[in-house]
């Protein structure tokens, strides 16, 4: 059996409950559908660390560049946001 990492958790109960139903429309256990929804935020800090980072060294993005990326990842491009 792989070694696993055990936790206690508090939420509110309408977030729990929310949690629950998410996990069930998945046919998962909860503990499956906390564990992917901590490895998706841990990979999008990590991106946003790259991303900042590239910002760093080249400076800003342009709009025309999220313009792009926004297509390409079939997103609807967002001129409201700097």
């Amino acid at each position: 059996m792989a070694q696993v990492d055990r936790f206690s958790v508090t939420m509110p109960p309408e977030v729990g409950e929310a949690v629950r139903q998410a996990a069930a429309r998945q046919g998962t256990s909860v503990s499956t559908w906390l564990t992917e929804a901590a490895a998706d935020k841990l990979r999008n800090e990590l991106l946003g660390a790259a991303l900042d980072q590239w910002e760093a060294e080249d400076g800003p993005f342009t709009q025309a560049e999220l313009d792009e990326a926004a297509s390409r990842l079939g997103l609807a491009q967002r001129s409201d946001v700097a």
